[in-house]
């Protein structure tokens, strides 16, 4: 079967068209070209704000002219993650769907449903001729991915709107009313690097098979962070088996739980013995701490040529030692709203290469002196070993509003239509509505969508069923807004 024949059509055909176009965070010049091009094509008021935001207007359906102006907004940008063995180019390749059962996902790569199923979804109600609806404004921002710079640069006045409509959830019983802020915390520095000489076995080590998943939404499903268990095996194997490090590259994008780390390292000859007993003793201990969430965990051993130089040793254990004491994972539950991840660490990125190091965080809050906290926290754990640290892209959360009246509304239809209560909720993930709301605070704003799993992994995956009920969901919305 061929995505475009899914119900509803006109959504998955204009998700079909996204998915061809690269979008990465931070690239999307094709992106916003393709967006101009779409609503210029429609003959509606199209234009890009200075920072790349793309803003479509349409006029409301016939009678419906003095209903409240809707903002509809999803951003454009998608995670480029996929499998190792997988060959694909992010950079000049659309994305290859596949449809299994009730699920479409990528062939080996992320599958941008998280927020191309949004971005289509408006794309639908813009062409439509036959959906009645108020007024609308659909915004897509972009880079929120990456720091949300589209929705921290659009400006105040270029939307009218009273409610925002944000479809960037990923759960169909759920209506999002509050979210967490975040911000990038990075540790950088040099080290010297010393010769090595003497007799010793090259090896490439490697910790893959994880899980991994989106660094908010997944941070509480305690999923294994690649750079803490290389991290931890490294330490171990340093006191046990004297290792020399040559390189470590682990994780990748801030917002995604790292599903691998890979290592260089060289072990003198009368050490084998001991290294390998660890490497077996390390993989029977993960494999059994991680059977639950993370069962295709591995390490690998690979014989590798020989390299020159390793880490200076007491750099090396300064290093390994700050990686082992930054925080990953939960900081603190909310004590106000049950099962809320009110403050997280993810550890996302280690590379340490060629005299040069660098840690990547990404820290997530729904208080922001409490993030700050953190933040400081795993700074104070880099500075002990001379790094530099940087913060950036701080954005605000967003404060739950459950007595507005867009809350109310969509609550009562969903009732009336599913015969059950939404679960109206707050979540850990960063949206772009806290940072939308200091220019417009005034709008009422809410956010839903479809169930997406696996989302900022190769694993992602949308349910067809599932955009089929959001989609009448939010075509009723749409009808009923006063």
């Amino acid at each position: 079967m061929n995505i475009r024949s899914l119900e509803p059509q006109a959504l998955w055909k204009n998700f079909d068209a996204l998915n061809a176009i690269p979008r990465a965070s931070k690239k999307e010049e094709k992106v916003i070209q393709f967006m101009l091009d779409f609503g210029k094509n429609l003959g509606l008021e199209t234009l890009v704000d200075d920072i790349g935001n793309v803003i479509i207007k349409k006029p409301a359906s016939v009678g419906m002219e003095n209903r409240t102006t809707v903002v509809m907004q999803s951003h454009l940008d998608m995670v480029h993650q996929k499998n190792a063995d997988t060959v694909f180019d992010f950079d000049t390749q659309g994305i290859q769907m596949l449809i299994e059962n009730d699920w479409v996902r990528a062939d080996g790569t992320t599958l941008g449903a998280d927020n191309g199923i949004g971005v289509a979804t408006i794309m639908a109600i813009l062409e439509s001729k036959d959906i009645a609806h108020p007024p609308i404004e659909a915004l897509f921002t972009i880079d929120e991915e990456t720091g949300m710079t589209g929705a921290l640069g659009l400006k105040g006045g270029l939307l009218d709107g009273k409610i925002m409509l944000n479809l960037d959830t990923e759960d169909d019983h759920e209506l999002t009313i509050g979210c967490a802020g975040g911000i990038d915390v990075t540790a950088k520095g040099t080290y010297t690097s010393n010769a090595l000489t003497g007799n010793y076995q090259y090896y490439k080590i490697s910790v893959v098979g994880l899980t991994g998943g989106h660094s908010g939404m997944d941070i509480h499903l305690g999923r294994g962070n690649a750079n803490k268990l290389m991290n931890r095996f490294l330490m171990k194997a340093s006191a046990d088996a004297a290792i020399k490090i040559h390189s470590i590259d682990g994780g990748g994008l801030r917002n995604a739980i790292p599903r691998e780390s890979f290592a260089m390292i060289a072990v003198a000859e009368e050490n084998l013995g001991k290294f390998q007993s660890l490497v077996e003793v390390y993989a029977n201990t993960l494999q059994h701490e991680y059977k639950t969430t993370d069962s295709d965990i591995k390490i690998e051993l690979e014989n590798i040529d020989a390299f020159d130089t390793v880490l200076d040793a007491s750099f090396q254990a300064q290093l390994l030692r700050a990686i082992y004491a930054c925080p990953n994972g939960i900081y603190r539950m909310s004590p106000d709203i049950e099962d809320l991840v009110q403050t997280s660490n993810n550890l996302a990125r280690v590379l340490v290469k060629d005299g040069s190091y660098e840690v990547l965080c990404l820290t997530r809050s729904s208080v922001d002196t409490e993030k700050m906290d953190e933040a400081a926290a795993i700074s104070s754990t880099f500075e002990l070993i001379g790094a530099e640290i940087s913060t950036s892209g701080s954005y605000p959360g967003w404060t739950p509003k459950p007595d507005s009246e867009i809350v109310k509304l969509m609550t009562k239809i969903y009732q009336d239509r599913f015969k059950s209560e939404p679960d109206v909720n707050a979540c850990h993930a960063g949206l772009e509505c806290g940072i939308l709301g200091t220019n417009y605070p005034e709008m009422e704003m809410i956010s839903f969508g479809p169930n997406i799993r696996g989302a900022h992994s190769p694993d992602e995956k949308v349910q067809i069923s599932s955009v089929q009920k959001f989609w009448g969901y939010l075509l009723e919305t749409l009808k009923q807004i006063p």
